[in-house]
């Protein structure tokens, strides 16, 4: 297997090595990290883009970046 470099910041580094057991690669860690995002479900395999959409997805909803069901009919003129 080939392996590249990538860069990554100081601080991204820091939180990756956080993450290690005692001799696991960056690439494990990696590889862990990438799991965590579903493949597909009972009906298929989710294209890439649906995988990359469900992170994001993930991502909005952890930094409060929603629209509440309440606010969303107030903002359409819904009761």
């Amino acid at each position: 297997m080939a392996y590249t470099s990538i860069q990554i910041s100081p601080e991204i580094r820091e939180r990756l090595a956080k993450l290690k057991e005692s001799r696991e690669t960056y690439d494990d860690i990696l590889s862990k990290l990438l799991q965590l995002i579903p493949e597909g479900d009972d009906e298929g395999k989710y294209t890439e883009e649906f995988r990359i959409g469900l992170l994001n997805a993930g991502l909005d909803i952890k930094h409060g970046r929603t629209t509440s069901h309440a606010d969303l009919k107030k903002k359409l003129g819904m009761k």
